[in-house]
Protein backbone atom coordinates (compact mmCIF):
# COMPACT_ATOMS: atom_id res chain seq x y z
CA UNK A 1 0.00 0.00 0.00
CA UNK A 2 1.78 3.48 -1.18
CA UNK A 3 0.07 5.96 0.51
CA UNK A 4 1.10 10.11 0.19
CA UNK A 5 3.53 11.66 1.77
CA UNK A 6 1.48 14.40 3.07
CA UNK A 7 0.52 12.71 6.64
CA UNK A 8 0.92 9.78 9.60
CA UNK A 9 -1.89 6.88 9.17
CA UNK A 10 -4.06 7.63 10.55
CA UNK A 11 -4.19 11.12 9.78
CA UNK A 12 -4.95 13.31 13.66
CA UNK A 13 -6.87 15.93 11.73
CA UNK A 14 -7.68 16.61 8.39
CA UNK A 15 -6.59 13.90 5.55
CA UNK A 16 -9.55 11.82 3.77
CA UNK A 17 -6.97 9.96 1.43
CA UNK A 18 -5.42 8.96 4.46
CA UNK A 19 -8.63 7.80 6.67
CA UNK A 20 -9.43 5.54 4.03
CA UNK A 21 -6.12 3.95 3.63
CA UNK A 22 -5.77 3.23 7.14
CA UNK A 23 -9.36 1.29 7.26
CA UNK A 24 -8.73 -0.50 4.38
CA UNK A 25 -5.16 -1.61 5.67
CA UNK A 26 -6.90 -3.07 9.11
CA UNK A 27 -9.85 -4.31 7.55
CA UNK A 28 -7.37 -6.47 5.12
CA UNK A 29 -5.14 -7.49 7.93
CA UNK A 30 -8.10 -8.86 10.08
CA UNK A 31 -8.79 -10.46 6.33
CA UNK A 32 -6.04 -12.38 6.79
CA UNK A 33 -3.34 -10.26 4.05
CA UNK A 34 -0.23 -9.22 4.76
CA UNK A 35 0.24 -5.48 4.11
CA UNK A 36 3.70 -3.46 3.92
CA UNK A 37 2.72 0.50 4.01
CA UNK A 38 5.20 2.65 2.27
CA UNK A 39 4.31 6.56 3.87
CA UNK A 40 5.88 9.39 6.13
CA UNK A 41 6.82 10.10 8.88
CA UNK A 42 7.86 7.52 12.34
CA UNK A 43 4.92 5.49 13.06
CA UNK A 44 1.86 4.43 11.86
CA UNK A 45 -1.67 3.26 14.02
CA UNK A 46 -2.31 0.76 11.59
CA UNK A 47 -1.91 -2.73 11.20
CA UNK A 48 0.59 -3.18 8.35
CA UNK A 49 4.30 -3.26 8.04
CA UNK A 50 5.58 0.28 7.81
CA UNK A 51 8.30 1.70 5.58
CA UNK A 52 8.98 5.71 5.94
CA UNK A 53 10.36 7.41 2.78
CA UNK A 54 10.43 10.52 5.06
CA UNK A 55 10.68 10.95 8.58
CA UNK A 56 8.81 14.51 8.64
CA UNK A 57 5.11 14.33 7.12
CA UNK A 58 5.53 16.66 4.41
CA UNK A 59 1.46 18.34 4.72
CA UNK A 60 3.08 21.86 4.93
CA UNK A 61 4.28 21.17 1.46
CA UNK A 62 1.06 20.03 0.36
CA UNK A 63 0.59 21.03 -2.95
CA UNK A 64 4.21 20.94 -4.04
CA UNK A 65 5.38 18.52 -6.40
CA UNK A 66 8.48 17.43 -5.68
CA UNK A 67 8.11 15.78 -2.11
CA UNK A 68 5.40 13.67 -3.88
CA UNK A 69 8.27 13.17 -6.77
CA UNK A 70 10.99 12.06 -4.13
CA UNK A 71 8.76 10.03 -2.23
CA UNK A 72 7.28 7.59 -5.58
CA UNK A 73 11.39 7.64 -6.26
CA UNK A 74 12.18 6.19 -3.14
CA UNK A 75 9.07 3.62 -3.17
CA UNK A 76 10.41 2.38 -6.53
CA UNK A 77 14.00 1.74 -5.27
CA UNK A 78 12.38 0.01 -1.84
CA UNK A 79 9.60 -2.29 -3.98
CA UNK A 80 12.60 -3.17 -6.20
CA UNK A 81 14.06 -5.30 -3.17
CA UNK A 82 11.13 -7.14 -2.29
CA UNK A 83 8.30 -9.72 -4.04
CA UNK A 84 4.76 -8.07 -3.56
CA UNK A 85 1.55 -9.85 -5.38
CA UNK A 86 -0.18 -6.11 -6.01
CA UNK A 87 0.69 -2.63 -4.87
CA UNK A 88 -2.05 -0.53 -5.02
CA UNK A 89 -1.27 3.19 -5.35
CA UNK A 90 -2.70 6.17 -3.79
CA UNK A 91 0.27 8.67 -4.50
CA UNK A 92 -0.03 11.02 -7.43
CA UNK A 93 4.02 10.37 -8.99
CA UNK A 94 3.69 6.79 -8.08
CA UNK A 95 1.53 4.93 -11.12
CA UNK A 96 4.45 6.31 -13.49
CA UNK A 97 6.73 3.47 -12.31
CA UNK A 98 4.00 0.61 -13.09
CA UNK A 99 4.94 -0.74 -16.30
CA UNK A 100 8.16 -1.69 -15.01
CA UNK A 101 6.86 -2.97 -11.43
CA UNK A 102 7.19 -6.61 -10.97
CA UNK A 103 3.62 -6.65 -9.67
CA UNK A 104 0.47 -5.05 -10.95
CA UNK A 105 -0.80 -1.59 -9.97
CA UNK A 106 -4.11 -0.58 -8.54
CA UNK A 107 -4.55 2.88 -8.65
CA UNK A 108 -7.55 4.80 -6.98
CA UNK A 109 -8.55 7.87 -8.76
CA UNK A 110 -9.02 10.11 -5.72
CA UNK A 111 -9.16 13.18 -7.90
CA UNK A 112 -11.62 14.80 -10.90
CA UNK A 113 -11.35 11.82 -13.09
CA UNK A 114 -12.79 14.94 -16.14
CA UNK A 115 -9.90 16.82 -15.87
CA UNK A 116 -5.64 16.95 -16.43
CA UNK A 117 -5.83 13.98 -14.12
CA UNK A 118 -8.09 11.84 -15.85
CA UNK A 119 -5.67 12.88 -18.91
CA UNK A 120 -2.71 11.32 -16.85
CA UNK A 121 -4.33 8.00 -15.96
CA UNK A 122 -5.84 8.02 -19.47
CA UNK A 123 -2.00 8.07 -20.92
CA UNK A 124 -1.19 5.24 -18.11
CA UNK A 125 -3.25 3.08 -20.31
CA UNK A 126 -3.30 -0.61 -19.64
CA UNK A 127 -0.15 0.12 -16.79
CA UNK A 128 -2.37 0.81 -14.23
CA UNK A 129 -6.00 -0.84 -13.07
CA UNK A 130 -7.85 2.61 -12.46
CA UNK A 131 -10.82 2.28 -9.42
CA UNK A 132 -13.18 4.79 -9.31
CA UNK A 133 -14.46 6.02 -5.97
CA UNK A 134 -17.94 6.52 -7.45
CA UNK A 135 -20.02 6.30 -10.66
CA UNK A 136 -20.37 9.59 -10.69
CA UNK A 137 -16.86 10.14 -11.25
CA UNK A 138 -16.63 7.34 -13.60
CA UNK A 139 -19.54 8.27 -15.68
CA UNK A 140 -17.12 11.72 -16.49
CA UNK A 141 -14.47 9.63 -18.09
CA UNK A 142 -15.67 6.23 -19.35
CA UNK A 143 -12.96 5.73 -21.58
CA UNK A 144 -10.11 5.29 -18.86
CA UNK A 145 -9.03 2.07 -17.81
CA UNK A 146 -11.48 1.52 -15.31
CA UNK A 147 -11.01 -2.29 -13.02
CA UNK A 148 -14.03 -1.39 -10.98
CA UNK A 149 -16.36 1.33 -8.81
CA UNK A 150 -15.27 0.74 -4.75
CA UNK A 151 -17.05 3.71 -2.81
CA UNK A 152 -14.61 4.93 -0.05
CA UNK A 153 -15.20 3.74 3.41
CA UNK A 154 -14.78 4.14 7.56
CA UNK A 155 -14.37 2.00 10.09
CA UNK A 156 -17.96 3.00 11.93
CA UNK A 157 -16.24 1.89 15.00
CA UNK A 158 -14.17 5.37 15.11
CA UNK A 159 -17.38 7.28 15.47
CA UNK A 160 -19.85 7.85 18.18
CA UNK A 161 -23.49 7.17 17.12
CA UNK A 162 -24.88 10.87 19.54
CA UNK A 163 -26.62 12.87 17.20
CA UNK A 164 -27.94 16.07 18.75
CA UNK A 165 -31.20 16.99 17.25
CA UNK A 166 -30.77 20.33 18.83
CA UNK A 167 -27.51 21.10 17.71
CA UNK A 168 -26.14 23.49 15.13
CA UNK A 169 -26.28 22.77 11.43
CA UNK A 170 -22.28 21.68 10.73
CA UNK A 171 -20.47 22.55 7.21
CA UNK A 172 -16.95 20.26 7.60
CA UNK A 173 -14.55 20.71 4.65
CA UNK A 174 -11.48 22.87 2.64
CA UNK A 175 -12.21 26.18 2.66
CA UNK A 176 -12.93 26.70 -0.93
CA UNK A 177 -16.23 28.28 -2.79
CA UNK A 178 -16.47 24.81 -4.51
CA UNK A 179 -17.24 23.48 -1.06
CA UNK A 180 -20.26 26.07 -1.02
CA UNK A 181 -19.49 27.35 2.58
CA UNK A 182 -20.57 31.19 1.77
CA UNK A 183 -24.23 28.63 0.61
CA UNK A 184 -23.90 27.14 4.34
CA UNK A 185 -24.21 30.65 5.81
CA UNK A 186 -26.74 32.09 3.51
CA UNK A 187 -28.89 29.00 3.97
CA UNK A 188 -28.46 28.71 7.60
CA UNK A 189 -29.28 32.67 8.20
CA UNK A 190 -32.42 32.31 5.75
CA UNK A 191 -33.27 28.92 8.03
CA UNK A 192 -32.54 30.68 11.35
CA UNK A 193 -30.56 28.01 12.30
CA UNK A 194 -26.73 28.47 13.97
CA UNK A 195 -23.71 27.18 11.73
CA UNK A 196 -20.49 25.67 12.95
CA UNK A 197 -17.79 26.45 10.27
CA UNK A 198 -15.13 23.74 10.29
CA UNK A 199 -12.90 24.24 7.65
CA UNK A 200 -9.17 23.29 6.47
CA UNK A 201 -6.93 26.39 5.82
CA UNK A 202 -3.65 25.83 4.85
CA UNK A 203 -2.88 26.37 1.32
CA UNK A 204 -2.79 29.96 -0.10
CA UNK A 205 -5.90 29.52 -2.28
CA UNK A 206 -8.07 27.99 0.98
CA UNK A 207 -6.39 31.53 3.02
CA UNK A 208 -8.03 33.65 0.20
CA UNK A 209 -11.48 31.97 0.45
CA UNK A 210 -11.31 32.13 4.45
CA UNK A 211 -10.43 35.92 4.05
CA UNK A 212 -12.05 37.32 1.14
CA UNK A 213 -15.16 35.21 1.10
CA UNK A 214 -16.36 34.31 4.22
CA UNK A 215 -14.76 36.37 6.75
CA UNK A 216 -16.74 39.14 5.28
CA UNK A 217 -19.71 37.02 6.03
CA UNK A 218 -19.53 36.15 9.61
CA UNK A 219 -21.74 36.96 12.26
CA UNK A 220 -23.01 36.42 15.98
CA UNK A 221 -24.79 33.23 14.33
CA UNK A 222 -21.89 31.65 12.79
CA UNK A 223 -18.67 30.02 15.09
CA UNK A 224 -15.47 29.18 12.97
CA UNK A 225 -13.14 26.65 13.30
CA UNK A 226 -9.93 26.16 11.27
CA UNK A 227 -8.08 23.57 11.35
CA UNK A 228 -9.45 21.39 14.05
CA UNK A 229 -7.83 18.05 14.81
CA UNK A 230 -9.86 14.72 14.10
CA UNK A 231 -11.15 14.30 17.74
CA UNK A 232 -12.51 17.85 17.17
CA UNK A 233 -14.49 17.21 14.00
CA UNK A 234 -15.90 13.56 14.91
CA UNK A 235 -17.52 15.62 18.06
CA UNK A 236 -18.25 18.16 16.14
CA UNK A 237 -20.45 15.75 14.01
CA UNK A 238 -22.36 14.26 16.81
CA UNK A 239 -22.95 17.66 18.16
CA UNK A 240 -24.63 18.84 14.54
CA UNK A 241 -28.38 18.30 13.70
CA UNK A 242 -26.99 17.84 10.60
CA UNK A 243 -24.43 18.57 8.02
CA UNK A 244 -24.48 20.61 5.18
CA UNK A 245 -22.65 19.83 1.52
CA UNK A 246 -24.20 22.90 -0.64
CA UNK A 247 -20.57 21.78 -3.43
CA UNK A 248 -20.86 23.79 -6.40
CA UNK A 249 -18.73 21.05 -7.90
CA UNK A 250 -19.09 17.59 -8.89
CA UNK A 251 -17.16 15.80 -6.09
CA UNK A 252 -16.15 12.68 -6.65
CA UNK A 253 -16.72 11.43 -3.34
CA UNK A 254 -17.09 13.67 -0.29
CA UNK A 255 -16.00 11.22 3.07
CA UNK A 256 -17.54 13.92 5.27
CA UNK A 257 -20.96 12.39 4.43
CA UNK A 258 -20.39 8.78 5.71
CA UNK A 259 -18.41 10.43 8.61
CA UNK A 260 -21.98 12.03 9.41
CA UNK A 261 -24.07 8.70 8.65
CA UNK A 262 -21.63 7.25 10.93
CA UNK A 263 -22.48 9.88 14.01
CA UNK A 264 -25.95 9.58 13.45
CA UNK A 265 -26.25 12.83 11.69
CA UNK A 266 -28.34 13.59 8.25
CA UNK A 267 -26.87 15.19 5.66
CA UNK A 268 -28.79 18.13 3.48
CA UNK A 269 -26.20 18.57 0.08
CA UNK A 270 -26.50 19.26 -3.44
CA UNK A 271 -27.08 17.04 -6.34
CA UNK A 272 -24.18 16.92 -7.46
CA UNK A 273 -21.29 14.29 -7.99
CA UNK A 274 -21.80 10.99 -5.62
CA UNK A 275 -23.84 12.92 -3.30
CA UNK A 276 -27.23 10.82 -5.10
CA UNK A 277 -25.20 8.04 -4.85
CA UNK A 278 -24.45 7.91 -0.72
CA UNK A 279 -27.31 10.34 0.55
CA UNK A 280 -31.14 8.34 0.63
CA UNK A 281 -33.25 11.08 0.07
CA UNK A 282 -35.59 11.20 3.07
CA UNK A 283 -34.13 8.62 4.75
CA UNK A 284 -30.47 9.68 5.64
CA UNK A 285 -31.03 13.11 4.89
CA UNK A 286 -32.25 15.28 1.99
CA UNK A 287 -30.66 16.32 -2.09
CA UNK A 288 -31.46 19.41 -3.52
CA UNK A 289 -31.40 20.69 -6.89
CA UNK A 290 -31.14 24.66 -6.20
CA UNK A 291 -29.30 26.30 -3.46
CA UNK A 292 -32.65 28.20 -2.72
CA UNK A 293 -34.20 24.61 -1.37
CA UNK A 294 -31.40 23.91 1.47
CA UNK A 295 -33.08 26.01 3.72
CA UNK A 296 -36.78 24.21 3.82
CA UNK A 297 -34.50 21.05 4.03
CA UNK A 298 -32.37 22.31 6.98
CA UNK A 299 -35.94 23.01 8.56
CA UNK A 300 -36.39 18.78 8.14
CA UNK A 301 -33.83 16.68 9.25
CA UNK A 302 -36.12 16.38 12.06
CA UNK A 303 -37.69 13.70 9.92
CA UNK A 304 -34.70 11.58 9.64
CA UNK A 305 -34.20 8.76 11.81
CA UNK A 306 -30.56 8.61 13.17
CA UNK A 307 -30.22 5.07 13.36
CA UNK A 308 -31.55 4.56 10.16
CA UNK A 309 -28.28 6.93 9.44
CA UNK A 310 -25.78 4.56 11.55
CA UNK A 311 -27.52 1.85 9.90
CA UNK A 312 -26.52 3.41 6.53
CA UNK A 313 -22.63 3.70 7.08
CA UNK A 314 -22.17 0.17 8.42
CA UNK A 315 -23.79 -1.61 5.59
CA UNK A 316 -22.82 0.33 2.89
CA UNK A 317 -19.72 2.04 3.49
CA UNK A 318 -17.89 -0.15 6.16
CA UNK A 319 -14.24 -0.89 5.83
CA UNK A 320 -14.79 -4.33 5.42
CA UNK A 321 -17.20 -3.75 2.44
CA UNK A 322 -14.65 -1.83 1.03
CA UNK A 323 -11.95 -4.26 1.31
CA UNK A 324 -13.57 -7.14 -0.06
CA UNK A 325 -14.72 -5.50 -2.83
CA UNK A 326 -10.99 -4.54 -3.23
CA UNK A 327 -9.66 -8.40 -2.79
CA UNK A 328 -11.66 -9.00 -6.13
CA UNK A 329 -9.97 -5.80 -8.31
CA UNK A 330 -6.45 -7.93 -7.09
CA UNK A 331 -6.93 -10.74 -7.63
CA UNK A 332 -8.19 -9.23 -11.20
CA UNK A 333 -4.99 -7.40 -11.64
CA UNK A 334 -2.72 -10.48 -10.64
CA UNK A 335 -4.65 -12.80 -13.20
CA UNK A 336 -4.29 -10.81 -16.21
CA UNK A 337 -0.36 -9.70 -15.01
CA UNK A 338 0.58 -13.26 -14.85
CA UNK A 339 -0.90 -13.71 -18.05
CA UNK A 340 0.44 -11.06 -19.69
CA UNK A 341 3.98 -12.04 -18.71
CA UNK A 342 2.93 -15.33 -20.00
CA UNK A 343 2.05 -14.10 -23.28
CA UNK A 344 5.27 -11.98 -23.17
CA UNK A 345 7.40 -15.35 -22.54
CA UNK A 346 5.69 -17.01 -24.91
CA UNK A 347 6.27 -14.39 -27.82
CA UNK A 348 9.89 -14.19 -27.14
CA UNK A 349 10.58 -17.55 -27.52
CA UNK A 350 9.10 -18.20 -31.22
CA UNK A 351 12.53 -18.01 -33.40
CA UNK A 352 13.78 -14.85 -34.77
CA UNK A 353 13.31 -15.49 -38.80
CA UNK A 354 16.74 -15.92 -40.47
CA UNK A 355 18.11 -12.38 -41.65
CA UNK A 356 19.39 -12.83 -45.66
CA UNK A 357 22.54 -10.61 -46.29
CA UNK A 358 22.32 -9.00 -49.59
CA UNK A 359 24.93 -7.28 -51.77
CA UNK A 360 25.41 -3.52 -51.49
CA UNK A 361 23.08 -1.44 -54.30
CA UNK A 362 20.81 -4.59 -54.85
CA UNK A 363 17.68 -2.08 -54.05
CA UNK A 364 15.34 -4.11 -56.26
CA UNK A 365 15.62 -7.88 -54.62
CA UNK A 366 15.92 -5.76 -51.24
CA UNK A 367 12.02 -4.74 -51.97
CA UNK A 368 11.16 -8.26 -52.58
CA UNK A 369 12.39 -9.73 -49.76
CA UNK A 370 10.34 -6.90 -47.73
CA UNK A 371 13.72 -4.78 -47.05
CA UNK A 372 12.90 -1.44 -46.96
CA UNK A 373 9.58 -2.01 -48.95
CA UNK A 374 8.70 1.82 -48.49
CA UNK A 375 12.01 3.58 -49.92
CA UNK A 376 11.78 0.80 -53.02
CA UNK A 377 7.85 1.80 -53.82
CA UNK A 378 9.44 5.51 -53.77
CA UNK A 379 12.54 4.53 -56.33
CA UNK A 380 9.53 2.98 -58.45
CA UNK A 381 7.60 5.78 -58.35
CA UNK A 382 10.43 8.11 -59.58
CA UNK A 383 11.66 5.58 -62.22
Amino acid sequence: MVVPPWYELPPQGYGGIELICAALIDALCVRGHEVTMFGAGTRTGTSARFVSTVTQPQFERLGHGMPDALHAARVDQLLAETQFDVIHDHTLCGPLAAAHRTAPTVVTVHGPADSELGDFYAALGDNIHAVAISEAQRRRRPELPWAATIHNAIDPTGFLPMHSADGPVLWLGRFSTDKGPDLAIQACREAGLPLVLAGKCNEPAEQRCLDEVIRPMLGDDVKLIVNGDRQTTNRLLSEARCLIMPIRWHEPFGMVMIEAFASGTPVVAMRRGSVPEVVRHGTTGFVCDDPSELPAALLRVGEVDPQDCVAHARSAFSADLMARRYERVYRQAIVQSRRSRHLTRRQSAVPAAPVRRLAAGNERRAGVLGRAPVVNRQLAGDR
